[in-house]
């Protein structure tokens, strides 16, 4: 049976989180397989108990080079403790001295994003670039260090390999539609609200905390030339954030994002909900009428599986990435391009039998992404290195004279 020692502790927001919360229910379900994850105090709350998974806590709270630290110097001394046959590292730094055959999860693309370096220059975040750079540098080397790194796409994959020269495997990660819309809590009161103050208006959907990489100053100024090419028909986007620093996980500033609305005099056309519980996301996706990302950097994006399995139209910036995810499904525009965009949207809002035929393409390609055949790939690349291991260890008696 194989044994798995997952370090999960760098999930603490966003798409690691997402990976951790998806894949524990599966590996759960596997008969052949046993794990040990290690995850923070809080995320473990959330992960229920399981007869084949044994959960290692650590506090909240530490910092990313703390922690950095904390697991060079004793997630190898846990992995072997608990006599796992492979390491899997979840979040995109390896260990320089795994006790066993090592998989790297690597899916931040900012450290191969020349786009976000260039950002950074332009904002005057030095510090935040330097950081970027500290951390690049780590995750190059933990692919060297790894026995394997897994990308979540092949597109990524390919960006990995032009930056390291080391090959990566790609393995989509995946996508379970019952889970996704289970929950029929309603969305809080305040959310409907605001919600209901937008009928009748296009209301264009992105879901995503703020940061600088997922170009939201693009998408404003697409909002701002969409609205005079409506005419009467009003615009609302729909932004799973809140434009103020104070408001939003990290140290991306999001006064200049702020600014630009008031200058552009969109405040009205930009309404703000806060986080939306991950649970209630499916109903928000329901009360929208287009999915839109001018993101600039990307490994994967789950929310636009999930804008499609929810029907709804998708138009994301020309990346390979997204063209990966979606395919036909969606329609693309130049990211840094705001008259591209709203050219896009306003085709789009026009044209109701392209909508039709982009909802079913839609559906039809969520079907093809599951976290069941995610964990199949993956221990499969797993038990490929146990193999490889295994047939490297010295014969009994090799070597011996006669």
């Amino acid at each position: 049976m194989m044994h798995l020692f997952i370090n999960a502790l760098a999930a603490s927001a966003g798409g690691g989180l997402t990976y951790v919360r998806n894949v524990v229910p599966y590996l759960a379900a596997r008969c052949d397989l046993r794990a040990t994850i290690l995850v923070t105090s809080s995320l473990r709350k959330e992960l229920g108990y399981w007869e084949n998974i044994c959960f290692i806590e650590r506090p909240d709270g530490a910092g990313a080079a703390r922690r950095f630290w904390h697991e060079q110097r004793h997630v190898a001394a846990l992995a072997r403790r608990s006599r796992a046959d492979v390491l899997i590292c979840a979040g995109n730094f390896a260990l320089w001295n795994s006790p066993v055959p090592q998989i790297l999860l690597s899916r931040n693309s900012l450290y191969t994003s020349q786009d976000f370096r260039r950002d950074l220059r332009a904002r005057g975040d030095y510090r935040l670039w330097l950081d970027t750079h500290l951390r690049a540098a780590l995750a190059r080397m933990s692919i060297e260090h790894a026995d394997c790194t897994v990308a979540p796409s092949a597109a990524f994959a390919g960006e990995l390999k032009d930056w390291t020269g080391f090959d990566a495997v790609a393995i989509h990660h995946g996508f379970d539609h019952n889970a996704f819309v289970r929950d029929r809590t309603p969305l809080p009161a305040n959310v409907q609200r605001k919600l209901v103050k937008t009928n009748g208006a296009l209301r264009l959907l992105f879901v995503s905390h703020h940061n600088y990489y997922r170009n939201f100053q693009t998408l404003i100024r697409a909002v701002s030339l969409l609205r005079k090419k409506l005419g009467p028909r009003k615009v609302r986007l729909i932004l799973t954030c809140r434009l103020r620093s104070r408001d939003n996980p990290g140290s991306y500033c999001a006064d200049s994002d702020a600014l630009l609305v008031e200058h552009l005099g969109v405040s009205e056309e930009v309404v703000e909900l806060g986080t939306i519980p991950y649970g209630l996301l499916y109903q928000l996706y329901q009360s929208c009428d287009l999915y839109v990302t001018p993101a600039y950097a990307e490994s994967f994006a789950h929310p636009l599986v999930e804008a499609m399995a929810s029907g709804l139209p998708v138009l994301a910036s020309d990346l390979p990435v997204h063209r990966e995810i979606c395919g036909e499904a969606a329609l693309y525009f130049n990211r840094f391009s705001p008259q591209q965009l709203a050219d896009r949207l306003f085709e789009l809002a026009n044209l109701p039998e392209l909508r039709r035929s982009m909802k079913q393409k839609g559906r039809r390609r969520s079907n093809d992404f599951s976290w069941s055949k995610h964990v199949d790939e993956l221990l499969s690349v797993a038990n490929t290195l146990v193999g490889k291991c295994v047939a490297a260890l010295p014969r009994q008696g090799a070597g011996k004279q006669p």
